[in-house]
């Protein structure tokens, strides 16, 4: 990935600098999340589209190739596509987080080969509050015409299906510590001292749900660091209130919440990945590193819960696409062949030391899963 600009680095700081003066010296480490990496023009989303892939930052599994994007077409197709209740009228495909297009250029070119008819069966909608990413995501899908549309927020209703790709852990987090002494956890906030970003304390009530019991909190180290992203919960519960028929469906690394209490979680899961190197460094060159955090699976999938869905799948991502592969067996119909490449690619999304162990697929839809679980 190409520098950052010294000028909009020295932007972005200046207006995070702002940011903490107008609140009294501190702000939340979820606004400074947003900021660094969504703030217009000059936060790390907004500068360029190569931070994924071999030259970029990191890797995901659209950077893989077109397989993944051929997989989930193929299960959209077969399997969320022979739902009783979409038989009639277009199914909808609503994509969040989709940076540069690429995943939706996977996504329908798989889809629209074939008859005309086929093609007549699909609607494309990306969901895209950044302009800059907008202007990307076009360039990239322009072949496609009036398939595609774009919109700045979910909409109201969806019939089909609603996709993500490691956007969860792209929402801004909250940083908490706990301290022995106090027997409670403590917001972490951000100040400048003068040379650079620091972490001060904020007076936040901690989330009821966190209340420890007493076993626990005697030997719960100082320090040790959890995290949590109200608005990821709140984005996927607004998903499954639009959704009227059909699914949600996202790929993400992340835990249940059992799994961010185990010892080697205390320094948390927040990590800055800078040309495919990770740092625990989170307040320096803002802007310039992508910051994540390990996506709660347990509270997601409670907020689909409480809209009225069920879930139909909740497992790695290996296994999930494993399901999907044994489907273009029994049903290949126009699936591409598998080469020696597609292979490969198949057991990079796949395989413990690739993407097969720390990411997981989340589904929920509205009713019973009609292929088993």
């Amino acid at each position: 990935m190409s520098a950052m600009a010294p000028e909009a680095s020295q932007v972005l700081e200046e207006r995070i600098r702002t940011a903490i003066t107008a609140a009294g010296g501190t702000i939340s480490f979820a606004q400074y999340m947003a900021m660094a990496l969504y703030e217009p023009k000059v936060g790390y989303y907004e500068q360029t589209p190569r931070v994924v892939g071999r030259g970029g930052d990191f890797a995901t599994s659209v950077s893989v190739g077109s397989l993944f994007g051929e997989l989930i077409a193929h299960w959209i197709e077969k399997e969320v596509g022979a739902l009783e209740t979409l038989a009639s009228g277009p199914l909808e495909i609503v994509e969040a987080g989709a940076h540069d297009g690429r995943w939706a250029e996977d996504i329908l070119s798989a889809l629209t080969q074939g008859s005309d008819l086929n093609r007549e069966r699909f609607r494309y909608r990306i969901v895209e509050p950044s302009a800059t990413r907008q202007t990307w995501q076009r360039e990239r899908l322009a072949r496609f015409g009036d398939r595609v549309v774009w919109s700045e927020t979910l909409p109201t209703e969806v019939r089909g299906v609603i996709v993500s790709n490691e956007l969860l852990d792209a929402f801004p987090v909250e940083r908490w510590r706990w301290r022995t002494s106090q027997r409670r956890w403590v917001e972490q906030g951000v100040g400048w001292t003068g040379q650079g970003f620091d972490w001060t304390a904020l007076p936040t009530p901690a989330p009821v749900e966190w209340e420890l019991p007493e076993e626990v909190q005697s030997v719960l180290p100082e320090g040790f660091v959890r995290e949590r992203s109200p608005a990821a919960v709140a984005w996927w519960e607004q998903a499954a209130m639009a959704l009227r028929e059909g699914c949600l469906i996202t790929f993400d690394y992340g835990l249940e919440a059992e799994e961010f209490l185990t010892p080697g979680r205390s320094a948390g899961t927040l990590r800055a990945y800078r040309q495919h190197r990770v740092s625990d460094d989170l307040l320096s060159s803002p802007g310039e590193v992508d910051l994540t955090a390990h996506v709660d699976f347990s509270a997601i999938a409670e907020a689909g819960l409480r809209q009225g869905l069920v879930t139909w799948h909740r497992e790695r991502q290996s296994r999930f696409l494993m399901r999907i592969l044994e489907s273009t067996q029994r049903n290949p119909g126009g699936f591409p062949e598998w080469n020696t490449p597609r292979v490969r690619a198949f057991q990079t999304l796949t395989h413990p030391e690739h993407f097969g162990r720390g990411f997981r697929v989340l589904v929920q839809g509205r009713g019973r899963c009609p292929w088993g679980a």
